[in-house]
């Protein structure tokens, strides 16, 4: 708005009383001093436009609009980590679910073994510390239950938060249980210029675009400045005065300002901007540099964990062959049925900690997603251009804005 001539106008009306108990007070044209009194009527307009010739009026818009970048970016990084959020909830609870799972079945294994383990006793078959270790083995297992129901619950409450609702909203839905979700597939390379999505690069580079107009904006201040002020104040006491000729009252100008002697302010505030410009600049490529540390370390972290989830993934295999085979010694008379329960167990186990590295994995391809700057550019975003609302305005600028 800056660039465009500025006009307001306004009007008035009332009475004026002057005191007369000062010596050699001034005679007013229309008002002796034995008439203090005084009534008058006014109007009139003011107009004033700033001839941006050096960029003055630019360089603040150019700084305003960076600033605004800078809000837009903000408010991507808020976007990217609610989505990040809400994924790593959402794997982290089917993991949950997952291991629940896992422990039923563990939980109905050392009650079997627990059983036998008794009926072994009861025919003199085996001891005390048998069946005590069976009965701690059962105790362990369940006791594995409660901590696994509490983070299920905490972890459906945050998603319904984190979509605004109220905790407990989505229970009937997420309480369904569901496999961890697959693994995204990611591209056998990348050109690092994707790091640019990132949030916080863009925000840097948004601050630091914004501190570079500020130097122009302190430069262009050792310039000369022109205006063009219009001033139109008629004034009268009776309102078939305030039209007449005598009443008007006006003044047209052209100003022109420039610094001369300021102490060396002007000069000060020119190195400080560019100061301030050049730390912009240092946070600017730190900013870069982390974020390239970012995707070197997430993935190195997917890489090593694709070995740690490939190698637990084949102990849950090896061990259910174990147990597969104990279960075929045991029908054929060659071992015992605690064999085959300990075997069971050990399965368990194992399908356990791959359920456990397999939500690894997906945390990792998450936290990589994170270092990219993805997950915000298929989100529709409001009109950010933050445009003027006319039905906002008065009816003068909707008149000349039509």
């Amino acid at each position: 708005s800056a660039w465009y001539p500025q006009l307001d106008v306004a009007a008035g009306g009332g009475d004026d009383r002057y005191s007369i108990n000062v010596d050699n007070w001034p005679i007013r044209p229309g008002n002796p001093s034995n008439r203090p009194e005084a009534s008058v009527l006014t109007y009139g307009a003011r107009a004033s436009w700033e001839v941006d010739l050096f960029g003055h009026i630019a360089r603040q818009v150019e700084e305003r609009k960076r600033i605004v970048e800078e809000s837009i970016e903000n408010r991507r990084a808020v976007l990217l980590a609610l989505l990040a959020e809400m994924a790593t909830d959402y794997v982290t609870l089917r993991s949950v679910q997952e291991r629940l799972t896992v422990t039923e079945r563990a939980i109905d294994v050392a009650v079997r073994s627990r059983e036998l383990t008794e009926k072994l006793y009861t025919h003199g078959l085996g001891n005390t510390l048998a069946v005590a270790q069976a009965q701690t083995e059962e105790h362990l297992e369940r006791a594995r239950l409660a901590p696994l129901h509490e983070q299920e619950e905490r972890l459906m409450h945050a998603i319904a938060v984190l979509v605004g609702d109220m905790p407990g909203q989505l229970e009937e839905e997420l309480e369904k249980r569901r496999p961890i979700p697959d693994l995204p597939r990611f591209p056998d390379s990348l050109p690092s210029i994707v790091l640019a999505n990132r949030p916080d690069i863009r925000v840097a580079e948004a601050e630091y675009a914004a501190d570079t107009a500020r130097v122009g904006i302190a430069v262009s201040n050792l310039y000369p400045k022109f205006m063009i002020p219009l001033t139109f104040n008629p004034n009268a006491s009776a309102a078939y005065q305030a039209f007449q000729t005598g009443g008007m009252a006006w003044s047209f100008m052209m100003m022109a300002t420039l610094p001369v002697i300021h102490g060396g302010r002007y000069t000060a505030a020119i190195a400080q901007a560019r100061a301030e410009a050049e730390g912009s600049r240092l946070t600017y490529r730190k900013t870069v540099l982390k974020a390239f540390a970012d995707v070197e370390d997430a993935m190195g972290d997917w890489r090593h964990n694709a070995e740690l989830v490939e190698e637990l993934n084949q102990a849950s295999v090896d061990a259910g062959l174990a147990r597969d085979r104990a279960q075929k010694l045991f029908t054929a008379g060659l071992t015992g049925y605690l064999n085959v329960l300990t075997t069971e167990q050990t399965a368990l186990s194992a399908e356990d900690q791959a359920v456990v590295g397999r939500l690894a994995r997906v945390r990792n391809a998450v936290a990589l997603y994170i270092a990219l700057g993805a997950g915000w550019q298929g989100k529709a975003l409001t009109d950010t251009r933050l445009p003027v609302e006319v039905k906002q305005q008065n009816a003068f600028v909707r008149a000349f804005t039509r």
